[in-house]
């Protein structure tokens, strides 16, 4: 027994915990990829459920049939992703031929550049490759590409029909499911139960009222930049920053760096240069102002771990990993501040008391 109670055996046993909790975790993260077409569309219904709460609150007031309710928030949420992508693709298909020409023109003014360096590869080498691009595009491994991306679609849209029937039941029967998920709870673990809803409810909606106030101020303010800077495809380049702005700090500098390259297709590398500067100064006001004013206390995650969540969300679910990394966390932390009352977080994440040092 003196074997396991030294430090070097007690640090066996806490390492062996270590690992059998990670084997655990690591076990739990392949069933939920194994199991995305299922996890991905609840996640998302359970968020979007939480930002339309206070309007089926308001339909209960107010005797409306929940079903109704429901269905309005549905053909209000289908609306509006309805329009942002008719929009987009109609905006796109309308500029495209323009874009095109002026991109074919930036490729040559590259490859001028490219033949000018000391290290320029040929025009025989870039004939080569411009062959070995066009043969991949007609070849067999293209299309069998372009097959998978199809089913990738169909992928998304049945996660997306999916998402919208237990969305429907969340609205309309939430109140009822909660009833019996907690009816065998009694005294603490009831209260405790209940903290937790109110919790996770208060940070998915806050999260996303807040973070559609950022992204909106976003897209609109790249649209008017770009409008001044006279970059084509300014509607949907705005539109596709503000959809981008949902993921956290890396989404809206994307939708900004998408920008900035039409720009330097389009208008050169000055105009560029103003695309960055525009977003630099829209991000800075949204970050330092508006979104810390929006969401005040209710996501309260430092930069650095949203970093890694969205990292490893994106690793998981890809894009929708990476939307829904940052809401989930922030929900499992709000769940650890109230585990023991309505302020009093669970035991391993309250501040040490420290005791005042001794005056000399």
């Amino acid at each position: 027994m003196k074997l396991w109670t030294d430090r070097l055996g007690r640090t066996a046993t806490r390492g062996a915990q270590v690992l059998l909790v990670g084997g655990v975790v690591v076990a739990l993260v392949w069933v939920l990829t194994r199991l995305s077409i299922v996890t991905i569309p609840l996640a998302l219904a359970l968020v979007f459920a939480a930002a339309f709460a206070p309007w089926m609150e308001w339909t209960r007031r107010h005797r409306w049939p929940a079903g109704a309710g429901a269905a309005l928030a549905l053909v209000l949420l289908l609306t509006v992703i309805a329009v942002a992508l008719v929009f987009v693709f109609g905006s796109v298909s309308h500029e495209w031929g323009g874009l095109a020409v002026q991109a074919q023109n930036g490729f040559e003014r590259v490859t001028v550049w490219l033949q000018g360096l000391p290290f320029a590869p040929d025009q025989r080498q870039l004939n080569d490759i411009e062959h070995q691009f066009r043969g991949f595009v007609t070849s067999a491994d293209f299309r069998s590409g372009t097959l998978g991306g199809i089913g990738a679609i169909s992928d998304v849209g049945a996660s997306l029909g999916l998402m919208v029937i237990i969305l429907f039941f969340l609205l309309k029967d939430g109140p009822a499911m909660w009833e019996f998920i907690v009816r065998p709870l009694e005294g603490v673990a009831f209260d405790r139960a209940e903290r937790i809803r109110r919790k996770t409810v208060d940070v998915f909606g806050g999260y996303m009222s807040s973070t559609a106030a950022a992204a909106l101020f976003d897209g609109v303010g790249i649209f008017i930049g770009l409008l001044i800077l006279q970059v084509p495809l300014a509607a949907p380049l705005a539109i596709l920053t503000f959809l981008l702005a949902f993921i956290p700090i890396v989404g809206a500098v994307s939708g900004g760096a998408i920008a900035a390259l039409v720009a330097l297709v389009s208008n050169g590398p000055l105009s560029a240069a103003l695309v960055v500067l525009v977003v630099i100064i829209v991000n800075h006001i949204e970050g330092t102002i508006l979104k810390p004013l929006m969401m005040g206390k209710t996501v309260s995650l430092p930069a650095f771990v949203v970093l890694v969540v969205i990292a490893a969300g994106t690793a998981v679910g890809g894009i929708v990993g990476a939307l829904l990394a940052v809401p989930l966390t922030a929900a499992a932390w709000g769940v650890v501040q109230v585990w023991d009352g309505e302020n009093v977080p669970a035991r391993f994440a309250r501040p040490k008391e420290r005791e005042p040092s001794a005056t000399p």
